[in-house]
């Protein structure tokens, strides 16, 4: 199964957390944060209806698929 780390960071003279190398909004601080992608990951976890979506692949090759919506990814907030 995937797992989906959450890693609270400073950024842009603040906070965010980051997934990868993608960054979310800028916090006013670490609690403001680590608040944000806790409610995050646990929205990652939520199952619902499959739905067709459509993504672009690092080639720039764009694809439709069936995502299922009970097919859920365990995640984690890595609070250091």
């Amino acid at each position: 199964m995937v797992t989906v780390r959450y890693e609270i960071v400073q950024h842009n003279d603040g906070w965010a957390y980051k997934v990868g190398d993608v960054f979310s909004e800028t916090f006013a601080s670490r609690d403001e944060a680590a608040n944000a992608a806790r409610q995050a990951a646990a929205e990652q976890q939520l199952g619902g209806r499959d739905e067709e979506i459509q993504f672009q692949d690092a080639r720039g090759a764009w694809h439709n698929e069936i995502s299922r919506g009970g097919d859920r990814p365990q995640t984690e907030v890595d609070e250091p």
